[in-house]
C-alpha cells in the first residue's frame, strides 16, 4: 500500500475559491402595481362625498345649536306649572270578597302658563286616577289654548267601579287609611300640547303631570276631620 502523501501546513487562512459580491436587487416604484384607474377614481369620489356629507352635517348642527341659544335667550321658555287645587272623595270602598273598588271622586285642577312668550295649544288630556300603583279610572278633559302668563281652571269626576289587584301589604294600607278617612291617591295626566311663538307653531310634545294626592273621605252625615291641602305636581318629559 502506497504511503499517503503528507498534508502541506496551514496556517488557518481560507484559500478556497473567491466568493462573488452580493447582487444588489432593485425595485422600480410604481412598476407591478395593480391599481385600477376606474378602481382609484372611485375611491377618491367616494371618499370627497363622505367628507361633504360630514361637513354638511356638522355645519347643521353647529346652525341648528346657534338657534336654539338665541331661541333661548329671546324667549326664556318654562315648563307649564299644574295643581290640584281641591278634591272631594264621596266614596272609596273596596269589597273583601271580589277586589272590586267602588269610587266617586271630583278633583278641580289649575293649568298655568308662566312664560310672557309663549302660548300653549293643550290638544289633549288624559287624567288617570291610581290607587297604589292601581290604575282605577280615566277621564277625559276638553282641550283648550292657553295664552301668555295665564290661567285655567277645569275640573275631572272619576266615578264607578274597578276591579283591583292589591296585595296583603296594599290591603293593610287600605284599612289603615279607612281608619283615618285619608287615601293616598295618585294623579297622572297624559298630555299632548304644542307651543306658539308669535304665528309659529311647534310640533306636539307628550309630557306628563303627576300628583300625590291626600283624599279626605266625606259621607253623609260624616265629615272627616282632615282637610285637602292644595297640592303641586310634577312635569316630566
Amino acid at each position: 500500500m502506497p504511503p499517503t502523501p503528507a498534508q502541506p501546513h496551514l496556517n488557518g487562512a481560507y484559500y478556497g475559491p473567491s466568493i462573488p459580491p452580493k447582487t444588489k436587487s432593485y425595485h422600480s416604484p410604481g412598476r407591478g402595481s395593480s391599481c385600477n384607474p376606474l378602481t382609484c377614481c372611485c375611491s377618491c369620489i367616494c371618499g370627497c362625498i363622505f367628507n361633504l356629507i360630514c361637513q354638511i352635517l356638522i355645519t347643521i348642527a353647529v346652525f341648528l345649536a346657534i338657534i336654539g341659544l338665541i331661541f333661548w335667550f329671546i324667549f326664556r321658555p318654562n315648563v307649564p306649572k299644574f295643581h290640584v287645587a281641591d278634591a272631594t272623595l264621596t266614596r272609596f270602598t273596596l269589597s273583601p270578597t271580589n277586589n272590586t273598588l267602588y269610587y266617586n271622586l271630583a278633583v278641580n285642577m289649575t293649568f298655568r302658563n308662566p312664560n310672557r312668550r309663549l302660548g300653549i295649544y293643550y290638544d289633549k288630556i288624559e287624567a288617570n286616577a291610581l290607587y297604589h300603583g292601581q290604575r282605577f279610572s280615566t277621564a277625559e278633559v276638553d282641550g283648550f289654548f292657553l295664552g301668555h302668563k295665564k290661567e285655567n281652571n277645569l275640573s275631572a269626576v272619576f266615578k264607578g267601579e274597578q276591579l283591583v289587584f292589591l296585595g296583603g301589604g296594599e290591603k293593610s294600607k287600605y284599612d289603615s287609611e279607612k281608619g283615618d278617612d285619608v287615601y293616598n291617591i295618585d294623579l297622572k295626566l297624559r298630555l299632548k300640547i304644542r307651543f306658539k311663538v308669535w304665528w309659529a307653531k311647534t310640533p306636539k310634545f307628550k309630557p306628563k303631570f303627576e300628583c300625590d294626592l291626600k283624599v279626605p273621605l266625606t259621607t253623609k252625615g260624616k265629615v272627616s276631620s282632615a282637610k285637602f291641602e292644595r297640592t303641586k305636581c310634577d312635569f316630566d318629559w
